[in-house]
């Protein structure tokens, strides 16, 4: 049995070799990389790679005692790909490219940058495999632009797949195939829309979350083959839930088997470290100035869209490409062209790459996670925006941490933190996040940020959830936050799911999440108009004395209201006036002080009727009870 390469020149058309050069070849994994081929009759593998600065290429594997002269590769043209076909070599071959630089006699032993596998860490090489897949997620992705749609609701579930839930002797994650039972369950359970996954692309260090990305085709090893991670989709799919996963074109490791210095050059990365080193994550940054490197990165992105039926992707860390100054001090950076700190390079590839996903599928969506000011991330490229279809709103975040962090005595001082991001609000079409971020190195879990005894902290959570549910925009939770977990996230251990058994309080926490989940999905009025003003109007954003806020929600499907009222304070609000702009009853349709939630009971015996007293600008008002620390909502009932 021989392992001899040959070339296959058929392999690449000079089409494709213009393009991947060009850096428009936006599937070039359909080509480079390990494939299952025939050729003139006999089954293997037809193996290419980007090396141009290499004199010599080989395959060493399992298949050939991983023999540096046994199966070299030859030069395509002047493409800079080395390629050759292998005969009797099957699925499940491990395998990796031994790299001869022309310089300074380098040589390395590299991953495949295109591989659909890899060994379980903290082994590295990569794994022959077939992407074939029988998938019955028909009616999901035939009805999947609605449900992705900027009018419909995205409540968002963030989830690390090592540490949601491990086995019951808490030695091992749990698997793909089990995830697709436990999980899907318990995201339909608490009627969330959508999951959204930390990078599961291949990783050397479970430390770094998967943010560290070395296999930028391949779903981890850690928890089953690229078929087991299908069917969770797929089980997501026909459960309703879409699937949104968060991929790092922004940086990666510097392991040897990866990406860095690959073929004794700086290939995927800038040369120089002022622009291809990142201070902060000590990661090489990408050269997006590279054709081939665009070429690389959106073909990253568009195969989990084509392979993967994947819903959406949350590009990590977009402000940190936009400035070549981002987190450097003067003399760390290198000005652009024009003398300016914007990195025009990533800029041109943000925006070719979502060209490329919406041009491919205007049914799903791209959500960045930008930090600054950064003007028009989610609008248009063709008016000059990014491009991307959502982006998180930091801002937000931040000031609304921070405001539940002080004791409620001192809450009128710091009104503005709830009432500022109305000047912003329609300038993007905002995520509003609480992610893992927020709940690791120190910075505390998100019930621990509350302030206050116990059942004040309890309280003050539940009305964080109320108010951020009630405001417009999308919403995201990192898992761990539903059930008030008060340790912060461990990436080594599961979710302390015993929680919801011994306490009533934290409980009372994941019920309210699961109602509020219900609601803002079967009311239009709490999602249509996320991203238009036309769904907001303030009632009264100015009664800081009170430490109060309210303001109507409203839709397009139908002519309903619903009024959001909320007390910052433990000092419940008797006989506290509210302008609506309709008679008749009002509901109480939701009410984190409820029994149910474990508050104190406290509400308005079930509904309110408006009485002609002009208040708050409007004909007619209610006269309501706020419980202490509550979130109440209404709905005006047509009479």
């Amino acid at each position: 049995m021989t392992n001899s390469t040959v070339l296959y020149p058929e392999w690449f058309t000079a089409d494709e070799l213009y393009l991947f050069g060009e850096g428009r070849y936006f599937r070039a994994y359909q080509k480079l990389g390990a494939h299952l081929a025939q050729v003139d009759g006999q089954e293997g593998v037809h193996f290419a790679v980007w090396a141009p600065n290499a004199h010599y290429v080989a395959v060493i594997g399992s298949f050939n005692g991983w023999k540096v002269g046994a199966s070299p590769l030859h030069a395509v043209g002047a493409s800079g790909i080395w390629a050759g076909f292998i005969p009797n070599i099957q699925s499940g071959a491990v395998y990796k490219y031994h790299i001869q630089s022309r310089h300074s006699g380098y040589k390395v032993d590299k991953a495949d940058p295109y591989a659909f596998y890899a060994e379980v860490p903290s082994k590295t090489a990569s794994v022959v495999h077939s992407l074939e897949n029988d998938w019955n997620d028909q009616k999901w992705m035939a009805t999947r632009k609605e449900r992705n749609s900027l009018r419909a609701p995205h409540s968002v579930y963030e989830v690390h797949l090592g540490s949601w839930r491990r086995t019951a002797d808490g030695f091992r994650p749990l698997s793909y195939r089990e995830l697709a039972v436990e999980l899907v369950q318990y995201l339909v359970e608490m009627n969330f829309t959508h999951v959204e996954f930390m990078p599961i692309m291949e990783h050397p260090y479970d430390g770094s979350w998967g943010y560290q990305s070395t296999g930028y085709f391949a779903p981890t090893s850690r928890y089953g083959t690229p078929q087991d991670f299908m069917y969770l989709v797929d089980c997501l799919h026909q459960n309703g839930i879409g699937v949104i996963l968060d991929w790092v074109p922004s940086h990666f490791p510097t392991d040897e088997h990866g990406l860095g210095y690959f073929d004794g050059t700086h290939l995927y990365e800038h040369q120089d470290p002022r622009k291809g080193f990142h201070p902060d994550w000590k990661s090489s940054i990408f050269n997006y100035g590279r054709n081939e490197v665009r070429a690389f990165l959106i073909s990253s992105a568009l195969f989990w869209f084509d392979y993967y039926h994947i819903d959406g992707i949350r590009v990590d860390a977009v402000a940190s490409m936009l400035y070549l100054d981002y987190s450097r001090q003067d003399g760390q950076w290198i000005p652009n062209q024009y003398g300016g700190n914007e990195n025009l390079e990533a800029i041109a590839f943000l925006r070719d790459l979502n060209q490329a996903i919406y041009e491919g599928y205007p049914d799903i969506q791209m959500t960045a996670e930008e930090s600054t000011a950064w003007a028009m991330v989610s609008r248009p490229t063709y008016i000059g925006g990014l491009g991307f279809g959502m982006k998180w709103d930091m801002g937000w975040m931040h000031d609304t941490l921070q405001y539940f962090s002080k004791d409620p005595i001192y809450r009128l001082y710091h009104h503005n933190k709830l009432t500022f991001r109305g000047l912003y609000a329609y300038n993007e079409n905002f995520v509003l996040p609480l992610s893992h971020d927020e709940v690791v190195h120190g910075k505390g879990s998100l019930i621990n940020k509350m302030t206050g005894d116990e059942w004040q902290q309890f309280a003050n959570l539940r009305l964080l959830f109320m108010y951020m549910w009630a405001l417009p925009a999308k919403k995201l939770l990192f898992m761990g936050g539903e059930i008030a977990q008060r340790p912060e996230w461990n990436h080594r251990a599961s979710l302390e799911w015993f929680v919801t058994d011994v306490s009533l309080f934290h409980k009372g926490v994941q019920a309210l999440v699961r109602d509020l989940n219900r609601f803002y999905k079967e009311e239009p009025a709490m999602h249509e108009l996320d991203f238009d003003p036309e769904g907001f109007n303030w009632v009264d954003a100015n009664d800081a004395s009170n430490s109060a806020l309210s303001f109507l929600r409203s839709g397009e499907s139908n002519g309903d209201y619903i009024l959001c009222v909320f007390n910052f304070t433990p000092i419940p609000r008797l006989g506290y006036r509210v302008g609506v702009p309709r008679s008749g009853i009002w509901a109480e349709v939701l009410n984190s002080d409820a029994d149910l939630y474990k508050g104190s009971g406290m509400g308005n015996l079930g509904s309110k009727v408006a009485e002609s007293i002009p208040h708050n600008g409007y004909a007619h008002s209610l006269n309501l009870t706020l419980p202490p620390l509550s979130g109440v909502f209404f709905k005006n009932v047509p009479s």
